[in-house]
């Protein structure tokens, strides 16, 4: 054969290679009995594992992860971005330890192989059965270790996607005695990268199941499934007769990484038909650390007809990043014609340092019409750092002509326990 066919049918057979998809990598499980066995049709397998489990113990397999910069090791689980992967085995036991990470320990053996340089495209789903019953389901990166404890593992080898979705839909939908279980099973649902995650996620997400499965699956539409996610979420949000699922809903869209999600947020800042879901969307937006939130915000506190969201858009402009927010309140404090809305606002400028805040709360002591907003404001007042509230509050008991006012700077002064405020109520003692 010539030099050029020998490097032509080398190529050839290199290329042969890389067109046969690799075989899954065996679990790196340390510190357990491992058999493997094929899957079959897996839940008829699965099912009868549990059954015959004699002692505690785990069942696995590995299926596609959906994409993301997701690594799901140990306590200290971190993301491709940063580069934090867990250079330990991961506990399986004791049974006590989170769903999706745990805890790290010395004894711990090291991992061995490789760094990876991304997030695996793979994911391990684990079973803990106890009692032939499932007790607990997790969730690995593939290149995690694991440190069975001792317990004996079973792993499952060719599992279709698709049959593992089924598996775990099947027990996400049976209510169970532990949280966990459910917890787990939808988890591991929602970061299975095969369309058939989607189609079970809505079914779970249905009126007809239990309302802490469908608070649960609303979470993880948003932080997991794209754009089929965040579509999901705005029909639980039109639809769903449970207010606190409602709500977990808005939460789940304020997880959504789509470029939309801002806009639905908005929207439902702007237009929902119940205040509960204006209420959570406004301080969902003070949490996206998007500048475009501060203007819907501010538009929710002139313009919402409720009291309670108004109130809410208040907390939300406390919640801005580098004290975005001041200002707004600062003026909130002394215009809204709410006492409500002033005293919520007061309240919260109480929380920050600054002689802006303290020049607004002082203000509305002396010139809010309102009583209760002055008492309001001197509580403020007491929540600020001492060097800068202390002070205030004995200008407040000394001077203000209200004696309601002047007996709540009091009380506040007498919970401060500063040593000027004891120079200042000897003071007053001995004048008597």
């Amino acid at each position: 054969m010539t030099p050029r066919l020998s490097l032509a049918a080398a190529s050839f057979a290199l290329l042969g290679t890389l067109a046969v998809p690799a075989a899954a990598q065996p679990p790196r499980i340390v510190n357990g009995r491992v058999t493997t066995q094929p899957a079959g049709t897996l839940q008829t397998t699965f099912r009868g594992l549990v059954a015959a489990q004699g002692e505690v113990g785990w069942i696995g397999y590995a299926v596609p992860a959906v994409a993301g910069n997701r690594v799901m090791c140990c306590g200290d689980s971190g993301d491709g971005a940063s580069g934090r992967y867990c250079c330990g085995a991961c506990r399986l036991e004791p049974a006590s330890a989170g769903t999706a990470t745990t805890s790290r320990t010395e004894a711990s053996p090291p991992a061995t192989g490789p760094i990876p340089l991304e997030a695996s495209s793979r994911m391990m789903v684990l079973f803990r059965v106890a009692a032939n019953t499932v007790e607990k389901i997790r969730v690995f990166s593939d290149e995690c270790q694991l440190d069975a404890g001792g317990r004996p593992v079973t792993w499952l080898e060719a599992v279709k996607p698709a049959d593992s979705v089924a598996l775990l839909e099947s027990v996400a939908a049976v209510p169970a005695e532990r949280d966990n279980v459910m917890d787990g099973a939808v988890s591991a649902i929602a970061l299975t990268g095969d369309s058939s995650a989607d189609a079970s996620l809505d079914r779970l997400a249905a009126a007809p199941q239990t309302e802490p499965l469908r608070r649960k699956v609303m979470f993880w539409l948003g932080n997991a499934r794209g754009a089929h996610g965040l579509a999901t979420l705005q029909q639980a949000l039109r639809t769903d007769p449970s207010a606190e699922v409602k709500k977990a809903a808005v939460f789940g869209v304020s997880q959504s990484r789509e470029a939309a999600a801002f806009g639905v947020l908005s929207g439902l800042a702007r237009g929902d038909a119940d205040p509960k879901v204006r209420s959570e969307a406004i301080f969902w937006l003070s949490q996206k650390n998007d500048p475009r939130a501060a203007a819907v915000i501010l538009e929710a506190l002139d313009k919402d007809p409720a009291s309670e969201v108004r109130k809410k858009a208040v907390f939300a402009l406390s919640q801005l990043k580098d004290d975005a927010g001041v200002e707004a309140l600062i003026k909130t404090a002394k215009t809204s014609a709410d006492p409500a809305v002033r005293s919520e606002a007061i309240f919260w400028l109480g929380q920050k340092a600054g002689k802006a805040a303290s020049a607004a709360i002082t203000d509305r002591i002396d010139n809010d019409p309102n009583t209760e907003v002055k008492k309001r404001a001197v509580f403020a007042l007491s929540q600020m750092p001492a060097a800068e509230g202390v002070p205030l509050l004995i200008d407040a008991a000394r001077t203000n002509p209200n004696p309601e006012v002047r007996k709540q700077a009091m009380f506040w002064l007498g919970q401060s326990k500063d040593p000027k405020a004891l120079a200042f109520f000897e003071e007053v003692l001995l004048k008597k």
